[in-house]
């Protein structure tokens, strides 16, 4: 235990790592022979240490770089770079009422917004499959905006 614990600096650390070293032990084929039984638990230790450390290395790197990732300083605060949860929520709402709104729409109207607002198509593309002229899309997504926005108001 004091070696490990000086090593690892944490007599909890240490504690557990014994228990890994018994767990080790216990699992080892019984007709193994151990000319030296002193070496072999310091080695078997020392390379359960060595490699609980690794294992905490790389996870404090991945834990930095997903933060890094995450998170922006503003000022030295950390600042989340997700929405906060009421603004979600918020969206989600609007979302619903926007296609409870479509619903609302005539049929060709209603394919015009979603083809041009919702699934990014062209005025030209949305024309095609409606089988109308590219005026007509105008005029139906102006028209059903027009509404979304007093809906929304």
């Amino acid at each position: 235990m004091r070696f490990f614990t000086v090593r690892l600096g944490s007599a909890a650390a240490a504690e557990d790592l014994v228990q890994d070293i018994y767990l080790k032990l216990q699992s080892l084929d019984p007709a193994t022979q151990v000319q030296n039984e002193a070496a072999f638990l310091y080695r078997l230790g020392t390379n359960l240490m060595l490699d609980r450390l690794r294992q905490q290395r790389r996870a404090t790197t991945r834990d930095g770089d997903w933060r890094a990732a995450q998170i922006s300083l503003v000022q030295g605060q950390e600042i989340a770079d997700e929405p906060a949860a009421d603004d979600v929520v918020a969206s989600r709402q609007r979302l619903a009422i926007v296609l409870a709104f479509l619903d609302t729409l005539p049929p060709a109207q209603r394919r015009a917004f979603r083809m041009y607002k919702l699934e990014g198509s062209s005025q030209a593309e949305v024309a095609a499959a409606l089988g109308c002229s590219v005026s007509s899309v105008e005029k139906y997504v102006r028209a059903a905006m027009k509404q979304l926005v007093e809906k929304l108001a």
